[in-house]
């Protein structure tokens, strides 16, 4: 059921107390027919009047509804939920409200950001009646107006905000558009509950050229990064000359561990200059590849 204006229609209830009157009325005027007293005559013709006006009096609004009810064009108040009786032909119901949350969704296409971008968003709104008689003689149609109002916002909000921003921050653009649009709607008696931007779309081009930028970003932190790693590595042989430099013999065990590394597979053979091996003190040398083989 959702909010409308005009009457709403007659109650089951109130068709049904309006039949058992009305079958009332009649059986008295048949029974008493005959009498000579004019009593039944006028109880049968209230009752058969009664039936007619009860479905006009007599109405029902469910438990998320509000009825604002007017007599002779003055606010009566607002009723419901639950029975309620109206002055047929004095009263009226205006205006059947449903205070369930409801949801409007809005889009802006072809808004231009600030970085004059042309973007597509759409968005929802969710929000609620609070005050139903303010929704009823405060603003003619409260749904066109909560559209207008969202789809204004959401253009401001586009226009004010970079393409990135949009993008990155979409959790701060749904509050920012909430407490808009729930500035504007709240003297009518809405309340704005949430605001969620479910798309944004761009033209196909610049997809294209964000995509072309973002893969060269990647590609420049990759070339960074393989800087870094070579700028360390060259830092560390520089350390370990120094260290060579000042110590031979640091140098000579590193030398004997690389021949010691290359000859731990099975049938390695390792050609040796005579002098290199006198550098490293051929006994030792010599005992580290007998050990290996």
């Amino acid at each position: 059921m959702t909010s409308y204006y005009g009457p709403k229609g007659t109650s089951p209830f109130a068709i049904v107390l309006a039949l058992m009157t009305l079958v009332l009325g009649l059986w008295i005027a048949w029974s008493w027919r005959e009498a000579h007293s004019i009593v039944p005559n006028v109880i049968g013709a209230v009752l058969i009047v009664t039936a007619i006006l009860i479905p006009l009096a007599i109405m029902i609004a469910d438990q998320w509804e509000r009825a604002v009810v007017l007599r002779l064009g003055r606010l009566v108040g607002v009723r419901g939920p639950g029975l309620f009786v109206i002055v047929p032909f004095v009263d009226q119901v205006a205006v059947w409200l449903d205070q369930r949350i409801q949801t409007t969704e809005i889009n802006a296409e072809q808004a231009l950001s600030k970085d004059t971008v042309p973007v597509n968003i759409d968005a929802v709104v969710f929000w609620q009646i609070h005050d139903p008689e303010r929704v009823a003689l405060e603003i003619i149609d409260y749904r066109q107006a909560i559209t207008r109002v969202a789809q204004t916002s959401l253009r401001e909000m586009v226009g004010s905000s970079l393409l990135s921003t949009l993008l990155s921050e979409r959790k701060q653009g749904d509050q920012l558009l909430r407490e808009e649009i729930g500035r504007k709607t709240a003297d009518w008696g809405v309340s704005v509950l949430s605001v969620e931007i479910r798309d944004i779309g761009v033209p196909p081009a610049l997809q294209d050229a964000m995509s072309r930028q973002a893969q060269a970003e990647r590609e420049r932190l990759a070339r960074v990064l393989l800087g870094q790693a070579e700028q360390e590595v060259a830092q560390k042989f520089v350390e370990a000359a120094d260290t060579y430099a000042r110590s031979p013999a640091a140098l000579q065990l590193r030398a004997m561990n690389i021949i010691y590394e290359t000859t731990k597979e099975r049938g390695a053979t390792i050609l040796m200059p005579t002098a290199m091996v006198d550098a490293m003190n051929p006994a030792t040398a010599l005992g580290i590849v007998a050990a290996a083989s």
